[in-house]
């Protein structure tokens, strides 16, 4: 299954996940958007939000934008 996220790195509000009207996630992490931590903490909670293991997602398209494409895997 192929996801939309919207990432919002650098967040007061913490590490959080919503789902959007559309199916999309936007996700809210407080890692800075440096080296790749905004993006390990998204695979991050976007697994844990839809149960599946980290192994599972795969970041497809969007490294360096913050609007990203993941791949989950049963």
């Amino acid at each position: 299954m192929r996801i939309t996220v919207y990432l919002k790195p650098g967040s007061r509000r913490g590490d959080m996940v919503v789902e959007n009207a559309d199916g999309s996630l936007t996700i809210f992490t407080k890692e800075p958007a440096v080296d790749g931590r905004a993006n390990a903490a998204a695979i991050r909670l976007a697994a844990a939000h839809m149960g599946v293991a980290k192994t599972r997602v795969v970041l497809l398209r969007g490294r360096t934008a913050r609007r990203k494409v993941f791949e989950i895997s049963d």
